[in-house]
């Protein structure tokens, strides 16, 4: 999922672990510890920039911690480890070979509307997905047999690994898949009719407007006895002085994004984690000269690395944050003004362009300082190259929307892995792939990733998928700045369920407020 694009900083490693058996499964959430009488209207300050809820669109993480809320699939999240837990799906079991599993959907699960929820509600919001125009994460269900040939209309639904037996749900897999129950807590992948007004998860909406968004919680939701608020109020505000007023004198709960720290009276309640994401630039490679590898490694190895990494605390320089037990890869760290002159000299001698040619690349950029300073930062060292880089400014609300119909070479991307696995990043370099927005294409690439689809020894599996992410790297597709960290002012002393975790994602349905003695503040002027 996508974060607004900004400087981004990270500061610890995720840690991932399988324990995956042919063996029925079953996990539960918490004891819900909450008292009842303590309970009130829960408030929250959030980001006002761009708003979907329809989860087979959304790809921002401000509108994916809203629609875990109102949608829910087979799966949830843990609050605390994010490990996926029992949700519309109530247990599941797996074949010898790992390539059927069946589900068992609740009894007595309910839409908003008081329907049924079955196998077929199920099956119905995963091919609606499938044909869903601009879908960003449909081809993650490519893992399902003739998915992917019936969202490219080259099958029938007949031809699709899925199948209804009341509330049994048969899914075939084109291969093994050990993540699939990580995968399915996405929000795209939950229960949704294509109805902006029915739920399948613990609230519903009852108000909505430029300004906030109201939640009461669903009546119908199979687990409505252990969520205990019954509202949550949500603010869109990115006036940080505003906000930490309204936090400051109690009338916000939970800061979830633009914060004044410095004005913020209660210190301890600042709350930053390190996040399984990464901030990068890209080339699309829809241009014939910018496609080439050549031209592409020439820029880089003029770039200033160092200076371009300099604000923020934890420098990427590969993709795929090193999770435990995948193995590194060489990443791009090396300035070198003199190799880079010969890379593009040699590069334009092959391509038959003269060496005094000036050559022009495109850079679609937000109109924040950060971003325009990046660009001159790059301008300046390409120029050396005989290389001219024109930034076109593009609006915050309206940038990634634009990227697939702009005809620039260069994109900002601040990614978080929607589960916890490297695929979660080198499904955006994928052929064929509804989230790869540079249309870069690599046999190798494809190969090792293929491999690994298959690959159930989980060493052997991140092997593959390293020697995947340096192929993309040798290839001079990504430029990658940082890694990402999140910023939230809460007061856990008096809120219980809320964690800082590496997908910085905080389930609505977990939340409860505890017994607090709140400290007394000191006057506090608005200014």
């Amino acid at each position: 999922m996508l974060k607004k694009i900004t400087s981004s900083l990270f500061i610890a490693a995720f840690l991932f672990t399988w324990n995956v058996s042919a063996q029925e499964e079953k996990k539960t959430a918490p004891e819900p510890l909450f008292d009842s009488s303590l309970q009130r209207t829960f408030f929250i300050c959030e980001s006002a920039s761009h708003l979907d809820l329809n989860p087979h669109t959304s790809s921002y993480s401000n509108e994916a911690q809203i629609i875990n809320g109102l949608q829910e699939g087979l799966f949830c999240y843990d609050p605390k480890t994010l490990d996926p837990l029992p949700a519309l799906a109530s247990s599941y079991k797996i074949s010898r070979d790992k390539k059927r599993w069946t589900f068992t959907i609740r009894e007595g699960a309910k839409l908003s509307n008081g329907n049924a929820i079955t196998a077929q509600t199920v099956i119905d919001s995963w091919l609606s997905l499938q044909k869903t125009p601009y879908a960003p994460y449909a081809s993650l269900l490519d893992c399902i047999a003739g998915i992917k040939e019936y969202r490219e209309n080259n099958a029938s639904i007949e031809k699709v690994g899925l199948k209804a037996n009341g509330q049994k749900l048969l899914v075939t897999l084109n291969s093994p898949t050990a993540y699939l129950p990580r995968l399915l807590c996405h929000h795209a992948f939950a229960v949704y009719t294509g109805n902006a007004g029915v739920f399948s998860g613990a609230y519903k909406i009852s108000f909505v407007n430029e300004k906030g968004l109201t939640l009461v919680k669903n009546e119908n939701y199979w687990d409505k006895d252990n969520v205990a608020l019954n509202e949550i109020q949500i603010i869109f505000s990115d006036n940080k002085k505003e906000n930490t007023w309204l936090y400051n004198t109690g009338r916000t709960d939970w800061l979830a994004s633009s914060i004044d720290s410095d004005a913020l009276i209660s210190k301890n309640d600042i709350h930053l984690c390190s996040l399984f994401g990464t901030t990068y630039l890209f080339f699309t490679c829809r241009n014939p000269l910018w496609n080439q590898a050549d031209f592409r490694n020439a820029l880089l190895a003029a770039v200033p690395w160092n200076e371009l990494r300099k604000d923020n605390l934890i420098k990427a320089t590969s993709l795929v944050y090193p999770l435990t037990g995948y193995p590194a890869v060489e990443g791009l760290t090396e300035t070198s003004e003199d190799e880079a002159v010969e890379m593009m000299e040699e590069a334009r001698r092959k391509a038959g362009i003269a060496s005094d040619k000036k050559l022009e690349i495109t850079f679609g950029i937000t109109e924040s300082d950060y971003m325009k300073e990046l660009a001159q930062l790059l301008k300046d060292a390409w120029e050396k190259l005989g290389v001219e880089l024109v930034p076109y400014k593009i609006k915050d609300e309206q940038y990634l929307s634009n990227i697939a119909y702009l005809n620039y070479d260069l994109f900002s991307y601040s990614w978080i892995g929607d589960y916890a696995d490297p695929v979660a990043f080198l499904e955006l370099f994928r052929e064929g792939s509804t989230l790869n927005q540079t249309k870069w294409t690599n046999k190798d690439f494809t190969e090792k990733l293929n491999l690994s689809d298959s690959e159930t020894d989980i060493p052997e599996r991140y092997k593959l998928l390293s020697q995947a992410e340096q192929i993309l790297l040798d290839d001079g597709v990504i430029i990658p700045i940082s890694h990402n960290l999140s910023v939230h002012a809460i007061n856990l002393k008096a809120v219980g369920g809320w964690y800082t975790n590496a997908l910085d994602i905080h389930p609505f349905k977990y939340l409860y407020f505890m017994k607090y003695e709140e400290e007394k503040l000191p006057n506090i002027v608005r200014k």
